[in-house]
């Protein structure tokens, strides 16, 4: 309890500062000049009314209706705080929002209405239906609810959704199909006892009849006792579609022999010894916020098989709306569905249980942290920060409604639809779409130095899943083979993986006395070479790709980079190669930013400058864009004579000579770079068009701090560090890589030496 007044003050405190409240409006189109007005209002906004007035579907082409969902309440049921008013309720309305925009980036306003009767309250959601594109229902008393979502439903032509009713009902649903999947039973054998006859609770039994469970075997009660036949008080036809032709009259007649115990209700209406009633293997939806009916602990002392879900965060299992309602409007949004129909729910409930079923995603490992995220009892359901949600559960969505036929904009393609939301997700996917193609025409053996690394786990569990590469983990199988468990992976050593222990492997003296044949000119001694092998996880995958073992190298999720690159060069970095340069591509909000050098050259030579300009082009060319490169210092076109620049001037005047075939202009400022007006006002015969994409410094440190900043200031993903001049043969990347980033960069390695030119 001490806890209590800090955690208030701390929801206080995020509610007002820095700003009130949890939202607010952004243009998305530039307002920064005359034209722009023009263009925005008036005379050009007429265009845009006159495209609506001739073909209302326009509206989605012209407007942001198409991505915009209002949240509507009453107040009159707000959480566990119940009849609090409109007002009040807006906070609540505003997180809705946020939730809306934060897991499948759809725009939202939420609207509060000082109305409590059902036929008004409707009549005022059906007039909104010109401003949005689809309505969500919020917090209103059971059984007004019902009456304003038949009306909307009938009335309007946009998709009306009530969460409280059918977002409660679809996860509840995907938890049950889940628990019977766990348990061995059948949605047509099992008995469902039901506490709670409110909106959310009619609306699961309602749903889970539909996944095939019979009528007679539910068995439904409220604060009066069990809904029968005949029954009078506190009824309605809701409920008495769930009457039972019984003479039995209490929770405690009917729980005998439940396999489901389904609770909407209040804290403490199960005990354990309605528990010990239940069938084997029991199956307890304890979902009272923020008391549940039953407390897990207390369920298991009396039932220790029982599987269990609450509605609360710190408990397993936790039934949270958030895994429906952003991606059933997304889906919805996206072919212009007419409503939200009974195939489009069960599609919902079957991308999310589905999900759960699989490899729990890096993103919500570590969002989620000390939890053991492995399907079974305890992990039924996927984490709301899963960013495969959208993808899974919206393209499924989407599909239901072309099937069923309210969509009014149906999806060609839904593979790429399902690419354009990973995209939305991760910012790297679209971008990196050419490299994965390009790897998965061979299928590459990629070695991993940091072996043990979770992280690396993950991005090796990701390769087996997405791409024909061959992932090889350099690290102690014990000590893998514990992480993986822990992590709930599904990748096996000598099935799906390749192990090198270095403790104990058959081919040490192989690749002890291969390092020692390399470098036995540069001191190195065979002692000192046996003791690298058995402890330098680096020099091992850089001595298998010597020996045509492994094709490409990854390290660096701990250490410092130049000291992985010294055994890189010193093993590697013969036949020419040599390293050129590294190379960062920055994933921003308006596009990709490439970097370099940032590592390898602390204060490049002019010739060394013009490598990593060529080599950055190249490996632009990777992602399919057409590198535009600028060298970038404080001189800018020459006004300096001393610093960076004489170098640059110098690096450009070689690549003039050499006849390239890609844009590079400078030296200038970053800003000179970026900004194609400035750079025309200041050298209007330039020969860059449009801004810079790829960023040349004269000094490690400049690149390598614009990185960064980038990174951390400006929200830019960082794919890379791409080792240039290595023949993709060996990468380094920073400790602060992720595992979709270590996915990535095992792409770019993957990517065959031919692919370079």
């Amino acid at each position: 309890m001490s806890d209590q007044p800090n955690l208030r003050q701390a929801a206080l405190d995020y509610h007002e500062f820095p700003k009130p409240g949890k939202l607010e409006i952004r243009a998305t189109k530039p307002m920064a000049n005359g034209r722009d007005l023009a263009r925005a209002y008036s005379p050009g906004v007429a265009e845009a009314c006159l495209e609506i007035k001739d073909d209302p579907a326009n509206a989605a082409r012209y407007t942001a209706r198409g991505n915009l969902v209002a949240v509507v309440s009453n107040g009159t049921a707000v959480l566990g705080l119940g009849n609090i008013g409109a007002l009040a309720s807006k906070p609540v309305m505003e997180g809705k929002a946020v939730l809306f925009k934060k897991f499948a980036s759809i725009d939202c306003f939420d609207i509060e209405v000082d109305e409590t009767d059902p036929e008004k309250l409707a009549d005022i959601v059906c007039a909104l239906e010109p401003s949005f594109g689809a309505i969500n229902l919020e917090d209103i008393k059971a059984p007004d609810c019902f009456t304003v979502e038949r009306i909307c439903r009938e009335r309007m032509n946009i998709p009306v959704f009530h969460d409280d009713q059918h977002g409660t009902a679809i996860v509840v649903g995907a938890a049950a199909k889940n628990a019977l999947h766990v348990s061995g039973k059948r949605f047509e054998d099992i008995k469902i006892v039901s506490t709670g006859g409110g909106a959310a609770g009619i609306a699961c039994l309602n749903m889970l009849l539909k996944m095939g469970v019979k009528r007679e075997n539910v068995w439904l009660c409220d604060i009066h006792g069990l809904v029968y036949e005949g029954r009078e008080i506190d009824m309605n036809p809701a409920k008495a579609a769930f009457a039972q032709p019984s003479d039995k009259r209490t929770l405690d007649d009917v729980i005998d022999g439940a396999d489901l115990f389904l609770g909407l209700s209040g804290p403490g209406v199960l005990s354990q010894d309605h528990v010990k009633k239940m069938a084997k293997a029991p199956i307890i939806f304890a979902l009272a916020n923020p008391t549940p009916e039953i407390l897990p602990d207390l369920a298991r002392e009396v039932a220790p098989d029982a599987i269990i879900a609450t509605g609360r965060s710190d408990f397993p299992n936790q039934v949270n709306n958030v895994l429906c309602f952003p991606f059933i409007f997304r889906g919805a949004l996206d072919v212009g569905a007419t409503t939200i129909n009974d195939e489009m729910q069960l599609a919902c409930i079957e991308g999310i249980a589905a999900l759960a079923r699989a490899t729990t995603s890096a993103e919500a490992a570590a969002a989620y942290q000390g939890e053991h995220l492995t399907f079974g009892a305890e992990y039924l359901i996927p984490k709301p920060f899963d960013p495969r949600l959208v993808s899974i559960v919206s393209s499924a969505v989407a599909k239901a409604a072309m099937e069923t036929g309210v969509a009014t904009r149906p999806i060609d393609d839904l593979e790429a639809y399902k690419r354009k939301l990973d995209g939305s997700v991760f910012k790297s996917a679209l971008l990196m779409r050419p490299v994965f193609e390009a790897a998965r025409a061979r299928a590459r053996r990629i070695v991993f130095a940091e072996g043990e690394d979770e992280r690396v786990l993950r991005a090796a569990q990701a390769m087996v899943e997405e791409t024909t590469e061959r992932p090889i983990l350099i690290g102690r199988p014990e000590v893998i083979e514990a992480r993986i468990e822990r992590a709930g992976l599904t990748i096996r050593m000598g099935d799906t993986v390749d192990l090198v222990n270095p403790e104990n492997d058959p081919r040490y003296r192989d690749y002890w006395e291969t390092y020692h044949s390399l470098m036995c000119r540069r001191g190195v001694t065979p002692d000192l070479a046996r003791a690298i092998m058995r402890t330098n996880t680096t020099a091992i995958g850089a001595v298998m790709v010597h020996r045509d073992e492994a094709d490409s190298l990854i390290c660096g999720t701990f250490g410092e980079f130049r000291w992985h690159l010294n055994y890189i060069t010193q093993v590697l970095g013969r036949e020419a190669r040599h390293p050129v340069g590294a190379l960062s591509m920055m994933i921003l909000e308006d596009g990709p930013l490439f970097i370099a050098d940032t590592q390898v050259h602390l204060h490049p030579t002019p010739e060394e400058i013009a490598e990593i300009a060529v080599g950055a082009a190249r490996h632009v060319r990777r992602f399919g864009i057409e590198p535009n490169v600028a060298f970038c210092s404080q001189s800018q076109f020459g006004n300096q004579g001393d610093g960076s620049g004489w170098r640059l001037r110098e690096a450009i005047r070689m690549l003039d000579t050499q006849g390239h075939d890609f844009c590079y202009e400078g030296e200038m400022n970053i800003d000179t770079a970026l900004d194609p007006e400035l750079r025309s006002r200041l050298f209007p015969s330039n020969r860059m068009k449009g801004p810079a994409n790829v960023l040349v410094f004269a000094h490690a440190d400049a690149a390598s701090g614009v990185r960064n900043i980038l990174k951390m200031k400006g929200g830019g993903l960082e794919v890379g560090p791409i080792l240039m001049g290595m023949g993709n043969r060996a990468h380094i990347v920073s400790p602060s890589i992720t595992a979709r980033g270590l996915l990535n960069m095992s792409a770019v390695a993957g990517t065959p030496v031919t692919h370079y030119g």
